[in-house]
């Protein structure tokens, strides 16, 4: 059957179709600011990104995988150590459809409109190359509405309404309100602290996907852990020098910035950099395997002779935090890192394990950062 064909097949359908018993047409604004007719509370959802499921499972919590009919792979490639926690509760997952990207244009859209879903919900990123390909469009003629949500390229802008958006979406619409009270009166713990005793602040370099590469060093601008280091007591030595919220330093402007601190984002990416040099930070993970790899990355020349390394003030943490509505746990142990003092009764391990007991199906469990400074 010809794609032709499929949309003409599917169009007819989905004019027949009644709307699901308990559902009704709603049109909702999704982050990019587009009105979307969908009909809720939806039943089949595609997640145009994997990790995606952070969310759905805060809301879905009794079984985050009811309604996923297909979803990018991406979750088991970026987040291995997570994706087995939660397959070892849901093994059904396993059997989810998987697709490719829309950026590198390993995406089927055939795939998606023989899995028929309700809603199509995609990363804010996406939005250029689905438009280019005119996937929207395709979706709508075959009454596929697609969202945007996005967690991760303007965070503190983009996160509360994101979470509002898939609330709605899922007729968990008080879950959601919870979750967000929760995640600000989290950040609040730290931010109220700030404010009010206005402390000197340490200058911070992050190191993003530190050892990912050979290539140094990516970084954050304004947002995202950039904005976490503001958010937390530091100042980020890349704020004036990456526009927008990602970007790279040359090891010069490290060098010259001479940052007192410096935070590495780690993972498991055994499945893209076979062995390589990124440090391993995650639930489960091996804590003095992931140490080993943070003090060998000091060994850069990027790193060489600045405050941070001779304090023993280097760290790292989940990059995950980075893309998930739990970048309060980030920020709380950022600043635990910045200023001890102030945060000495803050515990963000603590505060993260309360989070999975209030709202995700999956057991905490530690790994999600490590610190050069606990060997001194």
């Amino acid at each position: 059957m010809t794609l032709k064909s499929i949309f003409a097949a599917a169009v007819a359908l989905a004019a027949l179709m009644p709307l699901t018993p308990g559902a009704r047409a709603e049109t909702v604004t999704d982050i990019a600011g587009r009105k979307v007719e969908v009909k809720t509370p939806v039943e089949k959802v595609i997640l145009g990104e994997g990790r995606q499921i952070y969310l759905i499972a805060a809301l879905d919590t009794g079984n985050p995988f009811k309604r996923i009919v297909g979803w990018r792979e991406d979750f088991s490639q970026a987040d291995p150590d997570n994706y087995a926690v939660y397959l070892e509760k849901f093994p059904s997952m396993a059997a989810i459809p998987t697709f490719g990207g829309f950026k590198d244009g390993t995406f089927d859209i055939e795939q998606v409109i023989a899995l028929d879903p309700d809603v199509m919900i995609m990363n804010i990123e996406s939005k250029q190359a689905t438009e280019d390909a005119q996937y929207i469009e395709k979706l709508a003629a075959v009454g596929i509405p697609v969202v945007y949500v996005d967690f991760r390229e303007q965070p503190f802008t983009n996160t509360e309404p994101s979470m509002r958006l898939i609330g709605k979406l899922l007729g968990q619409e008080q879950r959601a309100e919870a979750f967000i009270a929760y995640r600000a009166a989290q950040i609040a713990r730290v931010t109220d602290v700030i404010a009010e005793k206005n402390p000197k602040r340490p200058t911070v370099f992050i190191d993003r996907a530190g050892g990912y590469s050979d290539d140094c060093c990516m970084s954050f601008g304004n947002d995202n852990f950039g904005k976490f280091v503001d958010m937390a007591g530091g100042a980020n030595i890349a704020a004036d020098l990456i526009p927008g919220t990602f970007g790279a330093l040359n090891p010069e402007q490290i060098i010259a910035s001479d940052p007192d601190q410096v935070i590495v984002t780690g993972g498991n990416w055994e499945a893209y950099v076979p062995g390589g040099k990124w440090v391993g930070v995650g639930p489960g993970a091996d804590e003095a395997a992931a140490l080993k790899k943070l003090k060998g990355l000091t060994e850069r020349p990027a790193l060489t002779g600045i405050k941070a390394v001779e304090n023993g003030q280097v760290h790292a943490i989940w990059h995950q935090f980075y893309n998930s509505p739990y970048q309060f746990v980030a920020i709380q142990q950022m600043a635990k890192w910045l200023h001890p003092d102030l945060f000495a009764d803050l515990d963000a391990e603590a505060n993260f394990k309360e989070l999975h007991e209030k709202f995700l199906p999956v057991g905490y469990r530690p790994g999600h950062w490590v610190s050069l400074s606990d060997e001194q």
